[in-house]
C-alpha cells in the first residue's frame, strides 16, 4: 500500500514544476530530501521537500513502513486553476496575464 499526499493550488507554473519532479522520481527518499534540497529552482525544491516530510511523517505514525526503503514512486503534476488578470498597454489597451498554478501529487511506496 502506497502514501500519497496532495498539495493543491501552488503558486508555481506545472511546467516548472514538472522539472524538478523528474530529478526525485523512482529514488529512494533518503537521496531525494538532499537534490531538492540543494535544487537550483529554490522555491519548487522547498515546495516538494515539505511535500516529501510530510509523507515521511505520515509514514512514521503509522508504523507500517520502513523509513529507509520508501521510494519516491509517483510523482504527478497537473494543472490548476489559472488565475487571469490584466496589465494595461499603450493607447489605452489591456494585456491578460494568466498566472498558472499546478496540483502536486507524490506517493511513496516501500522498495
Amino acid at each position: 500500500m502506497a502514501i500519497t499526499v496532495h498539495n493543491r493550488s501552488v503558486g508555481i507554473a506545472p511546467r516548472k514544476v514538472r522539472l524538478v519532479a523528474d530529478l526525485i522520481r523512482r529514488k529512494k527518499v533518503s537521496e531525494a530530501l538532499p537534490i531538492l534540497r540543494f535544487c537550483e529552482k529554490k522555491e519548487i525544491g522547498i515546495v516538494l521537500y515539505k511535500l516529501l516530510n510530510s509523507a515521511m511523517a505520515i509514514a512514521d505514525e503509522s508504523e507500517k513502513y520502513d523509513l529507509d526503503n520508501l521510494i519516491v514512486d509517483k510523482i504527478m503534476v497537473s494543472e490548476g486553476p489559472t488565475l487571469k488578470r490584466i496589465q494595461p498597454r499603450a493607447q489605452g489597451r489591456a494585456f491578460r496575464i494568466r498566472k498558472r498554478t499546478s496540483h502536486i501529487t507524490v506517493s511513496l511506496k516501500e522498495q
